[in-house]
């Protein structure tokens, strides 16, 4: 059973910094994995923020370039995202994901997704 618990959210002012974790357990395959982070605000679609692949390419939304920085502990099975400069359009619920295969920052492809943390910008 695939879990994926995310953790770091909270009250931020703009300018400012966050770092998201994401502790996942139960994967069995350690090959072939894109893991990415997602963000959905009211009223508005989930969106990909950023995707790592296994051997570490990284894939990022224009809106978060530069800024967002996406990385992975594959020894402790923990997936990060630090976001810097947040602005208040960054308030959202995020969520980490995973799945097998290709790479990608779709949100409607990814089988496993955690519960998520809020982040509010002001």
């Amino acid at each position: 059973h695939v879990q994926l618990v995310e953790s770091g959210g909270g009250s931020m002012q703009a300018g400012g910094s966050l770092r998201l974790v994401c502790a996942a357990s139960g994967y069995c395959h350690s090959s072939g994995v894109c893991a990415g982070w997602f963000r959905q605000a009211p009223g508005k679609e989930r969106e990909g923020v950023a995707s790592i692949a296994t051997g570490g390419t990284t894939r990022y939304a224009d809106s978060v370039k530069g800024r967002f920085t996406i990385s992975k502990d594959s020894a402790k099975n923990t997936l990060y995202l630090q976001m810097n400069s947040l602005k208040p359009e960054d308030t959202a619920m995020y969520y980490c994901a995973a799945k097998q295969g290709g790479c990608t920052v779709r949100p409607d492809v990814f089988r496993y997704w955690g519960q998520g943390t809020q982040v509010t910008v002001s």
